[in-house]
C-alpha cells in the first residue's frame, strides 16, 4: 500500500458525499482567513485525519498488528512559502490557528542547524515543530547536510478533538511533516517514509508513540479498515468487512474526559511503554537460553515484547495463534506477582543493576512508579494480539464468513472480541476510566454488539460496533443516560457522537490562487 501521498484538486477526492457540504464551507473559511492574516493566498493545503482503532489497543508499540481506520475529523494546514527570513542563518515560521483564542499565533526564527523543542512545555506549536524536525532530517538525508529549508506561513484548522483518543497529535504531526516536505519542493512524498518520520517526530514532544496512529492517518483508504503491521517492517493493507444484515456501522462517542498523553505520560501512557519493555526483558531472561539478547527493533525504547516472542519461537512451526496462546500461559506461570515488581525486583529478574534498568528503560522519557505491573501488561499484549487475529479471521476466512441472510450471530462474534478488549483495557492494562465504562454499558444495553475505549484511554472516546437499524436508539440512550448529566454546550453535544465511515488518509490539495 505504499506509494506517494495523493495530490488532489477536488474535495470529493478526500471526503464522502455526506461530508462534502460542511467541508467546503470549512475549507473556504480557512483560505479566506489565510488571505486576511498573511496578505496573500495559500499555495497548498496538507491534510491528515484522525483515526479510530477498531481492535488492537496498546499493542502497536509492542510491534503487534492493529486494525484502525481513518475518519472524517482531520487536521488541515494552509501553507505559503512567500516569506523571507529576518536573520542570516535562519528561516522563518509563522503559524496560526483558526481558533486563535485557545491556540495563540507564533512566529519563530529557526536556525538552519537545529529545530529546538522543549517537551517539558505543553505548547501547541511543538507538534508542528516535531513534524518540521522530522521532515528536515529526511530532506537532509536526501539532499545533504547543507540543505536550507524555506520559510513558511501556516494556518491550521483541526476538527479532531484534543485528548479525545482519536489521535489529534498524530494527525497534526503527520500533516505538519507533509506540509514541510511539499513546501520544500518534494512532489512525490512516499507514504511509508512520511509515516516513519511522523512516528519518530511525535516522540520529540514526549510521547512514546507506537506507530498505529500515524500509519492510520497516512495510509487509510475510504471504505476499508487498515491492518497495520510492524514486523519485519512497517506495512499496511486494506481490510474489508463482509456484507451483513443488519448492516454494521461504527459509532464513536466522546466521554469528555480529556487525557493528554504528553501531560499524563509519566503515570499513564509512557509508564505502560516502560512496563511492556521491562516485561519483554524479564521474560527473555527467564525463558530464553542464557545469554540471549533482546533484538534491537522499532519499539519506542529499542526493544519490545515482540522481540522476546521472536527469540522464544525462533525455529517454531507453530501458527501465530498457537504461539500467542502458549505465551499467555507462560506469562501467567513466570510473572506471578499480581501486586507488581519493584525496580530492584525487575533488575534482579533481568540480571542487571538498578542503574542499568533506569538507563535502559527510564531515561528516555519521564515515568513515575513504585511497582511495575509486568504480568498484567504482558497478558494484555498477548491476549489482545490474539484477539486481533481472531477478528481478522472472522473478516477474511471464507470458512467463518456469514452464510445466511441474517448475520446477527456473526455480528455478535465481532462485538464479543471488542467487549473482551474493553475488559482487558480496564482490568489488565488499567487504561479505562469510569466514564468510558459507563458509555460502554449504556451502548451495549441499547443494542451495541461491542463497545470499548479507543485510543490511549484514561478518558477520550469509545467505539461501538452497532447495527444500522439501532443507531438512533443507541444515540438516544447515550444522550439521556450519559450526556444529559454533563454540562455540555451545543457544539459539544453536536460532536459527542459520530457515526463513522472509513475515510482516506493524508493528502495534498494544490490550490489555484488560494482557492479550492
Amino acid at each position: 500500500m505504499s506509494g506517494p501521498v495523493p495530490t488532489v484538486t477536488a474535495l470529493q477526492d478526500i471526503y464522502t458525499q455526506q461530508a462534502l457540504a460542511d467541508q467546503t464551507v470549512r475549507w473556504n473559511k480557512l483560505l479566506d482567513k489565510f488571505q486576511a492574516l498573511y496578505g496573500g493566498p495559500a499555495q497548498f493545503v496538507s491534510r491528515s485525519p484522525g483515526r479510530v482503532n477498531i481492535i488492537g489497543e496498546h499493542i502497536d508499540y509492542s510491534l503487534y498488528s492493529v486494525l484502525p481506520m481513518g475518519m472524517t475529523p482531520d487536521v488541515i494546514l494552509a501553507v505559503s512559502t512567500d516569506l523571507e527570513p529576518s536573520q542570516d542563518g535562519t528561516y522563518k515560521i509563522k503559524i496560526a490557528n483558526v481558533d486563535n483564542e485557545r491556540f495563540p499565533t507564533h512566529e519563530f526564527d529557526v536556525s538552519y542547524s537545529e529545530v529546538e523543542i522543549d517537551a517539558t512545555i505543553h505548547e501547541w506549536t511543538n507538534y508542528f515543530k516535531s513534524g518540521l524536525r522530522g521532515a528536515l532530517q529526511l530532506l537532509r538525508k536526501k539532499y545533504g547536510a547543507d540543505f536550507k529549508p524555506k520559510s513558511m506561513q501556516v494556518l491550521m484548522d483541526g476538527t479532531v478533538p484534543a485528548g479525545g483518543g482519536l489521535s489529534s497529535s498524530a494527525a497534526f504531526v503527520s500533516a505538519s511533516a507533509l506540509a514541510v516536505m511539499i513546501a520544500n519542493g518534494e512532489r512525490d512524498v512516499d507514504k511509508k517514509a512520511l509515516t516513519e518520520v511522523a512516528i519518530v517526530s511525535e516522540r520529540a514532544v514526549g510521547v512514546n508513540s507506537g506507530g498505529m496512529d500515524q500509519s492510520a492517518s497516512v495510509f487509510s483508504e475510504r471504505g476499508s479498515a487498515l491492518l497495520v503491521s510492524f514486523t519485519p517492517s512497517l506495512s499496511a493493507r486494506p481490510v474489508y468487512f463482509p456484507k451483513t444484515n443488519p448492516e454494521l456501522c461504527f459509532m464513536v462517542a466522546q466521554s469528555f474526559i480529556t487525557s493528554n498523553k504528553q501531560e499524563t505520560g509519566p503515570i499513564h501512557y509512557n509508564l505502560r511503554v516502560v512496563e511492556c519493555s521491562m516485561a519483554a526483558a524479564y521474560l527473555n531472561a527467564k525463558l530464553c537460553p542464557k545469554g540471549t539478547e533482546l533484538p534491537k527493533d522499532a519499539g519506542p525504547l529499542g526493544v519490545s515484547i515482540r522481540g522476546f516472542h521472536q527469540n522464544y519461537f525462533k525455529d517454531t512451526q507453530k501458527s501465530m495463534p498457537e504461539q500467542l496462546t502458549e505465551l499467555i500461559e507462560l506469562t501467567k506461570s513466570t510473572l506471578t506477582q499480581e501486586q507488581g515488581y519493584t525496580i530492584e525486583e525487575v533488575a534482579s529478574g533481568i540480571g542487571i543493576s538498578v542503574d542499568d534498568v533506569k538507563a535502559r528503560f527510564m531515561s528516555s522519557f519521564p515515568v513515575r512508579g513504585e511497582y511495575f505491573k509486568l504480568r498484567q501488561r504482558a497478558l494484555h499484549v498477548f491476549t489482545e494480539a490474539l484477539r486481533v487475529l481472531k477478528f481478522l479471521s472472522l473478516l477474511e476466512d471464507p470458512a467463518q464468513a456469514p452464510d445466511s441472510e441474517h448475520t446477527i450471530e456473526y455480528n455478535g462474534k465481532l462485538g464479543t472480541l471488542m467487549n473482551e478488549t474493553q475488559d482487558s483495557c480496564r482490568d489488565l492494562y488499567e487504561c479505562s476510566c469510569p466514564e468510558i465504562d459507563e458509555l460502554c454499558k449504556i451502548a451495549r444495553e441499547a443494542g451495541s454488539y461491542g463497545s470499548r475505549l479507543t485510543g490511549a484511554g484514561w478518558g477520550g472516546c469509545s467505539v461501538h460496533l452497532v447495527p444500522a437499524n439501532k443507531i438512533e436508539d443507541i444515540k438516544k440512550a447515550l444522550l439521556e443516560k450519559y450526556y444529559s448529566k454533563r454540562r455540555l454546550n451545543e457544539t459539544d453535544l453536536e460532536e459527542a457522537i459520530v457515526v463513522s465511515r472509513p475515510m482516506n488518509g493524508s493528502a495534498v490539495f494544490q490550490l489555484t490562487v488560494g482557492k479550492i
